[in-house]
C-alpha cells in the first residue's frame, strides 16, 4: 500500500484553465455526496468528503480531470434528523445530465461518477440512460462489489449490510482523509439493526435513534488509507472500459 499519512487538506480542486494535463484528460471524475446526518461523531458532509477522497485517490494513480463535488444528494430517508438537506431524484438527474453535456462540449470522452451516498439510487438509471443516448461514456463507481473488495483489502471486519452508516468504513475513511472532522465519542457509538427491509418507507430513524448503523468503534486511520488506496488503483478497470474504442 502506498503511504498517504498526511491529511488531504484541499477539498476543492485547484485546477486552472491552463493546466492542460488535467483539463484535457480523457476522463473526468465527478464526486457526488450528500448533506445528511451521520450520527453525533461524523459531519453532515461525510458522504461528500468520502466521494472527494476517493476521487483524490483515483487522481494519484490516473490522469483525470477532477471536478468539484455535488454536495447535496437524495437523503430523504434521513429527513427526521436535524440538519439533513435533500434534493429530489429529478434534480439530481438533471444536474448530472447538464454536467455531462458540458464536459462533452469540452472534448472529454468519459465521465466517472464517484457516489459517496447509497441513497442516490437514481444515479444508476442516469448512467444507463447516458450510455444509451450520449456521446460521453459514463461509469458509476464504486459498485457494491467494489465496496466489498475495498473492505476486504483493508481488513475491515464488518459487511456492507451490517456496517451501513457512520460505522467502521466511513469513520475509517474520515480518520484517514479528514480526521479533524471526526468528533470524540465514536469509539462507543456502535449500533446494529440487521433487519431494515422497510428503511425507504419509514426512514433510518425507525432503526437507529442515533443515526448510526454499524461499528465505528472498529475504525482506524490505517483501514481508511487502505480503502482509499484500493479504490485509487482499482479504478483502472473502469477507466479502461470507458476509454476502450471497442466498447
Amino acid at each position: 500500500m502506498t503511504e498517504h499519512h498526511a491529511e488531504a487538506g484541499v477539498i476543492l480542486p485547484g485546477t486552472t484553465t491552463t493546466d492542460s494535463e488535467a483539463v484535457h484528460a480523457p476522463v473526468a471524475v465527478l464526486p457526488i455526496g450528500a448533506f445528511e446526518q451521520h450520527g453525533p461523531h461524523l459531519p453532515l458532509v461525510t458522504d461528500t468528503l468520502i466521494a472527494t477522497a476517493i476521487t483524490d485517490a483515483i487522481g494519484r494513480y490516473h490522469r483525470i480531470f477532477q471536478l468539484p463535488a455535488v454536495t447535496f444528494g437524495c437523503s430523504h430517508e434521513h429527513a427526521s434528523f436535524p440538519g439533513t438537506v435533500s434534493i429530489s431524484a429529478t434534480t439530481m438527474a438533471a444536474v448530472v445530465s447538464d454536467i455531462t453535456k458540458s464536459i462533452a462540449r469540452q472534448g472529454v470522452k468519459a465521465l466517472i461518477i464517484v457516489n459517496g451516498h447509497g441513497g442516490n439510487y437514481v444515479l444508476a438509471n442516469v448512467v444507463q440512460q447516458a450510455n444509451a443516448d450520449g456521446a460521453v461514456r459514463v461509469g458509476l463507481y464504486p459498485s457494491r462489489d467494489d465496496w466489498t473488495e475495498a473492505r476486504r483489502a483493508a481488513r475491515i471486519s464488518s459487511s456492507n449490510h451490517d456496517d451501513m452508516h457512520a460505522g467502521e468504513l466511513e469513520t475509517s475513511i474520515l480518520l484517514a482523509a479528514h480526521s479533524s472532522y471526526v468528533r470524540e465519542g465514536w469509539q462507543s457509538r456502535d449500533h446494529i439493526a440487521p433487519d431494515r427491509r422497510y428503511l425507504t418507507t419509514v426512514g433510518i430513524g425507525a432503526y437507529s435513534t442515533s443515526g448510526v448503523i454499524g461499528y465505528p468503534s472498529r475504525a482506524t486511520a490505517e483501514k481508511g488509507y487502505a480503502v482509499l488506496d484500493h479504490f485509487g488503483q482499482a479504478a483502472h478497470a473502469l477507466i479502461t472500459l470507458l476509454t476502450s474504442p471497442s466498447t
